[in-house]
């Protein structure tokens, strides 16, 4: 397989599928530069071996065309600071102007395509379906545009360059024009970039080989968003910490009152269905006995302690309370190795972020006595920088939607493109 290590960029133009969707301030301000400097060694990779790029991303999820709160080219400064070099705005995708810029591109020169989802044709999802039509036609419209205009969106992206270089992993799960048509215009030069190469590299050690006792935290609001991947772990981990709000539908499934806390009812038979299939594999599932319960969902709220199966009508659960913290905090400590996704409490809400902290230390505490620790999700993530230990834990995913499929399929769509 070609790596970026081995292949020749001189007088080349590669085109990067980067993942720039940063925040922004009002003022179009990027206040965040972390993924922005995340592909940093690629694109000078590529320039120190006198090739050129054309860089390509997606902001947020614009409604039309074009809009100027989502264009890229608001945060050409940030990249230009970040590298050090002037790049280039194309200020489209598709128009002569893009073709023309690329086509004259020169080594060590960089250029930015406009936001990659000004363009249906990106996600390929047609956004002008008329109404009342069919289910069967509404999926047969959707799969021409997937053959027709997403296909020709792609090729003429790959017009522009002579290999392709994918370095977004935090949208490596979709199969769009830019992560997965386009590397099929480029069978002997496509590549991953050096952050898609560590996050393979990391999450496959992880899954294929882990020293064991192996544990995942899974946090979050939801069991029906997190369904595939516990059930992909039992098959793989020795534990699983459960928190966040799936622990009050884990409850009431049971027969536990929960009163006013986040709840999937619907969600119950899952929920069952998860609890006998631990148990069936041996893998322990640990859930936290008590609650912080909130009389409202803000810092002023008046709080208390209850048993997490008997929360009183009007109150909610929103993180663990002290016999949660002391026995998730155990477990962790016995690990070594550890998957943290999903924070364990409302962490945004520092009376509410006590027991996501004691999570957050026990894993540092953990990866320091030798453990292995990979934090992924975007929620996880921020949970370790609020509390300062970004860098106390061994590995740090820059995908969440992505980081939760490749664990549950072992694969993923950005990923094959690239390998076959």
């Amino acid at each position: 397989m070609v790596t970026i290590d081995n292949y020749d960029f001189k007088g080349k133009r590669a085109i990067i599928r980067v993942d720039f969707n940063v925040p922004l301030n009002e003022q179009g301000q990027v206040t965040d530069n972390t993924r922005i400097l995340a592909a940093v060694p690629t694109i000078k990779k590529v320039l120190s071996a006198d090739g050129s790029v054309i860089l390509m991303s997606h902001l947020g999820r614009p409604k039309k065309n074009p809009d100027p709160k989502y264009s890229l080219g608001q945060i050409v400064g940030a990249v230009e600071e970040a590298l050090g070099t002037k790049v280039a705005f194309a200020g489209d995708c598709m128009g002569e102007k893009a073709a023309e810029m690329a086509k004259n591109l020169k080594p060590g020169e960089v250029m930015l395509l406009e936001n990659l989802r000004f363009y249906a044709e990106e996600e390929g999802k047609p956004r002008d379906l008329k109404e009342g039509l069919s289910k069967e036609e509404e999926k047969a419209a959707k799969e021409a545009f997937k053959k027709g205009p997403q296909q020709e969106f792609a090729k003429k992206l790959a017009s522009y360059a002579d290999c392709y270089i994918n370095d977004a992993f935090g949208t490596a799960h979709r199969k769009h024009a830019s992560t997965y048509v386009i590397a099929g215009f480029f069978p002997n030069d496509k590549m991953f970039g050096y952050l898609m190469e560590k996050e393979v590299k990391a999450i496959s050690s992880l899954m294929e080989n882990p020293a064991h006792p192996f544990c995942a935290i899974i946090g979050g609001s939801k069991v029906s968003t997190k369904i595939g991947v516990i059930k992909a772990l039992i098959e793989k981990v020795d534990s699983i910490v459960i928190g966040g709000g799936m622990t009050y539908t884990f409850a009431a499934a049971q027969g536990g009152k929960v009163g006013d806390s986040i709840c999937e009812p619907d969600m119950f038979p899952v929920a069952l269905e998860i609890l006998e299939l631990a148990k069936q594999k041996g893998v322990k599932l640990v859930m936290s006995p008590d609650a912080l319960i909130a009389d409202q969902f803000s810092q002023e709220a008046n709080t208390k302690e209850a048993p997490a199966n008997a929360i009183p009508d009007g109150w909610e659960g929103v993180d663990i309370a002290e016999q949660g913290k002391k026995a998730f905090r155990e477990h962790i400590l016995g690990c070594k190795t550890i998957l943290w996704n999903g924070p364990v409490g409302v962490f945004e809400i520092d009376k509410f972020a006590t027991g996501s902290r004691v999570v957050a230390e026990a894993i540092a505490e953990a990866t320091a006595k030798g453990a292995y620790s990979l934090i992924g999700g975007g929620d996880s993530v921020a949970c370790v920088n609020k509390f300062g230990l970004a860098d106390k834990v061994s590995y740090i995913s820059t995908g969440g939607g992505a980081l939760l499929e490749y664990i549950e399929f072992g694969t993923l769509p950005g990923v094959e493109a690239i390998k076959k």
